[in-house]
């Protein structure tokens, strides 16, 4: 069983579990917020489980932290989409394994008795074709924009688009590793174990 939830990714002075768009979750389910391994320079990793977070919290917490930020909606670790947002309102999306997204995402037909007969079929294996395509064509762009966002947000322009399209063309067995590895490639500071608290 996979992941499922969301990766949440900003830069803040104070833990960003502080954040008063946070208050309304109570401190039990705040106990079961997994922290990663921070970056240098203020940069966070939050794990929330499936449920507590909301797609209002990026825009606040944008605004609370006078930095660009992003989430990534993970799903049983086989796909994510990430959502960045930079302090301009401009946003951007891409999705993370784009084979197995469009896998999840294609519609089943309306006559359908027994979806487990049409998963591996010619039918749905040309349905799952045509998503892929549908989804290829969102990537240049959901490659720009992240290089954008991470310039918005003082990143120093090393990645090439190329190389950020062939990763969100890329797979990997956990989206959630995809989404770090485009973290690292979009330039941001690698994430180092934090020194232990005298």
């Amino acid at each position: 069983m996979g992941f499922s939830g969301h990766l949440v990714f900003a830069r803040s002075k104070r833990p960003l579990l502080e954040a008063p768009v946070f208050n309304s979750i109570s401190h039990e389910l705040k106990d079961t917020v997994h922290a990663w391994w921070p970056r240098p320079g203020g940069w966070q990793t939050l794990q929330f489980d499936h449920g507590l977070w909301e797609d209002a919290y990026l825009s606040a917490l944008v605004g609370w932290t006078g930095a660009p930020a992003c989430v990534a909606d993970v799903f049983d670790s086989d796909i994510a989409l990430v959502t960045g947002l930079g302090t301009n309102g401009q946003r951007w999306q891409a999705w993370l394994n784009l084979d197995n997204a469009a896998a999840l995402l294609t519609e089943e037909p309306e006559d359908l008795d027994d979806a487990s007969l049409w998963a591996g079929t010619p039918e749905f294996n040309e349905a799952v074709r045509r998503k892929r395509a549908e989804l290829e064509v969102d990537v240049p762009a959901g490659a720009e924009g992240a290089l954008v966002w991470a310039a918005a947000a003082g990143i120093p322009a090393t990645a090439q688009q190329s190389g950020i399209e062939e990763l969100l063309r890329s797979r990997d067995t956990f989206a959630e590793d995809l989404f770090s590895v485009l973290l690292d490639q979009l330039g941001f500071p690698q994430a180092a174990q934090p020194s232990p608290e005298p």
